[in-house]
């Protein structure tokens, strides 16, 4: 019998410890900690010559690469996070950047920089270009650019700013793993007194970011004494101040359009209506050609004129009289997209404006498209610096700002120019054969607040439109006529029409049907003129300008010398 139990019990007792062994197996695998180390390849993500980039404390998809042991950013990386100052002429094969007062520039594939001082040797190529990707030498970029970077094995650590960080010590020696678990795989074994940054500090686990900037999960247990530490910014830069000249009160300017040589004759007798002007711009220059050939109406004799009525004079050059006065094709884009043609306009505008004895040069380019907004902007940035140089006020007109026009970039002229004028009309146009108001109130005050998020406001002039549109609907058709603010009240008057005050657009409105025509007006006036004035002044605008000379009243510029007196 005892023989027959033994094998039963021994059996039993094996199967309890084959179940003891399984069961603690089990318990072992929940609780012991993972040892299986992570693919660091696989965690940042790069191949051969390639550097993960770590901005402050997250990685982004991004990569830095290698060349002869000099680290790289392509173009792309460099505008969307570090500095979108850098203008690349793939033409020409030059990489330029503008400051306050000088233009550095850099061939492709070259080991040095221009600028006003000289040739410049560096240790490394500038830049380069590998099919359709452009690269820019990080060290480079540092000469021009506030951020620091330190290199590692397989990534970058880069800063753009500096503040206060959170940091504990490592207690016992532990591992960083890539995920908040004792299982999760080891980035990296962490030694006793290793101080490491708090990124996230959650129940168990903290994010945190090593000395070596890798980023993983540590368990709070191995972590004491939080502390805080103030980030050290780089030392090594310093940007250029931007200096402006101003008026030493309100701008308080009128277009005078002169259409020929002879036009300059008209000076005094658009000057007679004017109260309070201290600025007038002589429509002059116009370019003529793809080559950044000027046209020319400019007078010595009427500057003078101008000066001895205390008038500062602004030429205005623009792109596209010469075309609709000749009918001759003349491309933005040919020009500002060339260095060489870019670069040889800004010199003829600035000698020309010097040599005729011109306060200011006042920029009007219209019509660009979106592809030639960046040629645009470093057109405005180069043509800054020689006008800063030589003493000239630079104002730049623009369109009233929405997003389908933010390429002219509001924000980049408020910081190179002296005043940034918008056009505050053309809510409805000429031939746009969609009737309403020139300016309403609503689409004057709302375009002056976008403009007043990326502009000083003392470097913003707003321009009133000195004339109205005469709109006639006959069935499906539109057609308008312009009517100038000094002949509305006879034109109202003739036809017999009295217009009533319309809150929604603040101005005198009318509409009347004769025969089988619809007509409306929404008429610029003293009391529109006035509503406009008071929300300019509301918001401490840097002025006025009117479009155009020889279209106003007398009593339309009592109220502009009030408004630029206050």
């Amino acid at each position: 019998m005892k023989k027959k139990i033994i094998p039963v019990i021994v059996a039993l007792v094996l199967i309890v410890i084959v179940a003891v062994v399984g069961f603690g197996k089990k318990i072992w695998d929940k609780y012991s900690y993972g040892k299986e180390a992570a693919d660091l390849d696989e965690y940042y993500g790069v191949g051969e010559g390639e550097l993960a980039i770590v901005l402050q404390d997250d990685f982004i998809s991004n990569r830095a690469v290698v060349k002869n042991d000099a680290v790289y950013f392509d173009y792309d990386t460099i505008t969307e996070y570090l500095n979108e100052g850098f203008y690349v002429d793939k033409g020409e094969e030059k990489l330029l950047y503008t400051t306050a007062n000088d233009t550095k520039t850099a061939l492709f594939g070259e080991k040095s920089y221009s600028d006003r001082d000289g040739t410049h040797s560096l240790e490394y190529e500038v830049c380069y270009l590998q099919g359709d990707v452009f690269y820019v030498a990080a060290d480079y970029v540092k000469l021009v650019t506030n951020y620091a970077y330190t290199r590692f094995d397989r990534h970058l650590q880069v800063y753009t700013r500096w503040g206060e960080k959170q940091t504990m010590e490592v207690v016992k020696d532990t591992q960083i793993r890539l995920k908040g678990g004792i299982k999760s795989p080891i980035l990296r074994e962490l030694e006793e007194g290793e101080i490491v940054e708090i990124l996230e500090e959650m129940e168990t686990w903290s994010k945190v970011k090593t000395s070596d900037s890798m980023i993983g999960y540590v368990e709070n247990k191995r972590l004491a004494n939080l502390s805080s530490e103030t980030e050290t910014p780089v030392a090594d830069y310093a940007a250029e101040e931007y200096t402006s000249v101003s008026m030493p009160g309100k701008v308080s300017l009128g277009w005078h359009a002169v259409g020929s040589v002879a036009g300059n004759g008209t000076l005094e007798n658009v000057l007679t209506e004017t109260r309070g002007m201290n600025v007038i711009a002589p429509t002059w220059f116009s370019l003529t050609d793809n080559e950044g050939g000027i046209r020319s109406y400019a007078s010595s004799e009427y500057v003078e004129q101008a000066h001895n009525r205390g008038l500062q004079v602004w030429g205005v050059w623009d792109n596209f009289n010469y075309k609709n006065e000749t009918g001759t094709d003349v491309d933005s884009y040919e020009i500002l997209s060339s260095t060489t043609k870019r670069q040889q306009l800004s010199v003829n505008i600035v000698d020309t404006a010097v040599g005729l004895g011109l306060d200011g040069v006042n920029i009007d380019f219209e019509s660009l498209s979106e592809e030639c907004g960046v040629h645009y902007v470093q057109f405005l940035r180069e043509l800054s610096v020689l006008c800063r140089q030589s003493g000239l006020v630079l104002s730049i007109d623009n369109y009233v700002p929405f997003n389908f026009n933010n390429y002219y970039r509001l924000d980049i002229q408020g910081q190179i120019a002296d005043y940034v004028i918008i056009m505050g009309y053309d809510e409805h146009w000429h031939g746009s054969g969609s009737p309403g108001s020139v300016a309403s109130i609503d689409y004057v005050s709302n375009g002056l607040d976008r403009t007043l998020d990326q502009v000083p406001a003392e470097k913003v002039v707003n321009a009133l439109p000195f004339y109205t549109i005469l709109w006639k609907t006959e069935g499906s058709t539109v057609t308008d006529e312009y009517i100038t603010l000094n002949n509305v009240s006879e034109f109202l008057q003739r036809v017999n029409i009295e217009p009533e005050w319309d809150e929604e657009t603040c101005q005198n409105y009318a509409e009347w049907q004769s025969g089988t025509v619809l007509y409306q007006i929404w008429v610029e006036d003293i009391e529109s003129i006035r509503v406009k004035l008071n929300v300019m002044s509301a918001k401490g605008l840097g002025g006025v300008a009117v479009w155009r000379l020889g279209y106003g009243t007398a009593s339309v510029w009592d109220l502009i010398e009030a408004y630029v007196a206050l």
